[in-house]
């Protein structure tokens, strides 16, 4: 498969070397943050003729633009940045959700976006929202939990705290609604407190509590690197790509496909 990879950081690189591994070709690689250059103007016409999908790791100041572009061109595109769904202009006109679900739909292309690709994270949330379903059962059982990314990571909470609270709050009815922030107070009972820490290197650890006077379930997700990350990105392209694909689609479309649920 012909890949274009829009972003070459710490993750791109990941990317290229998992589609490398796995056999894929890289048509096109394209980092405005090293070269300056924007989507429309850094693509050749003629890498695009030959790129069947594009992986966008970039930022969430960019990432709408991208897929905006990609979309025009009717490339199909897997987006990992996360933060871009609520971004935006200098205006306060809305840039982001509800313009990149039109411009697919309007143009006939196809997208597959993810807060995390890893398959490992996709098998945790389905994990944590079952124990939050047992959990729910318990009265004595209260519910919190917390995330752990490196310093360099662009938004907080991370997409993936956000799924696997939200998910957690529709399978545990006591909790009505999630704190992020620090608490200096004592949490409301429907209150959901998860916190995010910022230090290091991390690559990313999810931690899911649930607590009773007598004991404390802990369920817990430690990314050791990114790898799992690319090595899940390349394969949303695949599976977008098969049977030519068209709309708006998200991790869960194809975790479904995979553990046949």
């Amino acid at each position: 498969m012909n890949i274009a990879l829009i972003g070459y950081g710490k993750m791109g690189k990941m990317i290229e070397q998992a589609a490398l591994t796995l056999g894929h070709n890289i048509t096109a690689i394209v980092d405005p943050f090293i070269t300056g250059t924007q989507i429309s103007s850094s693509i050749t016409e003629a890498a695009l003729d030959t790129t069947e999908a594009a992986i966008e790791f970039t930022r969430p100041d960019t990432a709408v633009a991208n897929i905006l572009a990609l979309a025009e061109r009717k490339i199909p595109v897997v987006v990992g940045t996360t933060g871009w769904q609520e971004r935006m202009n200098a205006s306060g006109i809305e840039t982001g959700m509800d313009n990149v679900f039109k411009a697919i739909e309007k143009t006939g292309s196809s997208m597959l976006w993810a807060s995390n690709f890893s398959i490992g994270v996709n098998m945790f949330y389905r994990i944590a929202w079952y124990a939050a379903m047992l959990a729910n059962n318990f009265s004595e059982y209260d519910a919190g939990g917390f995330e752990t990314h490196h310093n360099m990571k662009m938004d907080s909470p991370s997409g993936t705290a956000k799924v696997l609270a939200e998910g957690v709050l529709s399978c545990f009815s006591r909790k009505k609604k999630i704190v992020w922030d620090t608490m200096n107070r004592k949490p409301e009972a429907d209150e959901f407190h998860f916190p995010s820490l910022r230090i290091g290197n991390v690559p990313g650890t999810h931690s899911l509590f649930f607590d009773s006077p007598a004991d404390t379930i802990e369920i817990t997700h430690t990314a050791r690197s990114r790898e799992g990350f690319a090595y899940g990105a390349v394969r949303a392209a695949v599976w977008l790509c098969k049977n030519g694909q068209k709309g708006v689609f998200t991790i869960d479309d194809m975790m479904k496909d995979l553990f046949k649920e």
